[in-house]
């Protein structure tokens, strides 16, 4: 019995760490500029394990439940800012904790940029990187717990 309780905790706690080392879950993103919290995204892997990000929840000051996506050019134009999703199909990378090959939108301007995510102080953070070709911006998103 006490062999299948030890064995019990250790698949529990390794299964807890590497979900901790993936960008799937609940993220509150801070403007590397302001250094303010402006929304909450969740990132979800579909069946073929590649994620999409969706804002759950906007913070800032200004923030209204009927703002859309103005700025947007694609499908999510004029579509509310709330539930939109700002992810798209990023992939894990071969033998490296990061998720990459995807596409981020900025709502704030309707631009998609080339995406990089990767887990950082054991999966507390995450680097998000959004670039058109040299040029990108990264920030650095808090998991909520």
């Amino acid at each position: 019995m006490n062999k299948t309780l030890a064995a019990i905790v250790f698949v529990v706690t390794c299964t807890a760490s590497w979900a901790q080392m993936t960008p799937e879950g609940l993220w509150r993103n801070i403007d590397d500029k302001t250094g303010e919290a402006k929304g909450e995204i969740r990132i979800q892997a579909n069946g073929a394990g590649v994620l999409t990000g969706a804002l759950e929840k906007r913070l800032t000051k200004d923030a209204r439940p009927d703002d859309v996506c103005k700025e947007c050019s694609d499908d999510r134009k004029d579509k509310p800012l709330l539930g939109l999703e700002v992810i798209r199909g990023a992939k894990k990378a071969e033998g490296k904790d990061v998720w990459e090959g995807g596409k981020i939108l900025d709502p704030e301007n309707g631009r998609n940029y080339t995406l990089r995510m990767t887990p950082i102080e054991g999966g507390k953070k995450l680097e998000v990187r959004g670039s058109i070709g040299p040029f990108g911006r990264t920030q650095t998103w808090i998991r909520v717990q």
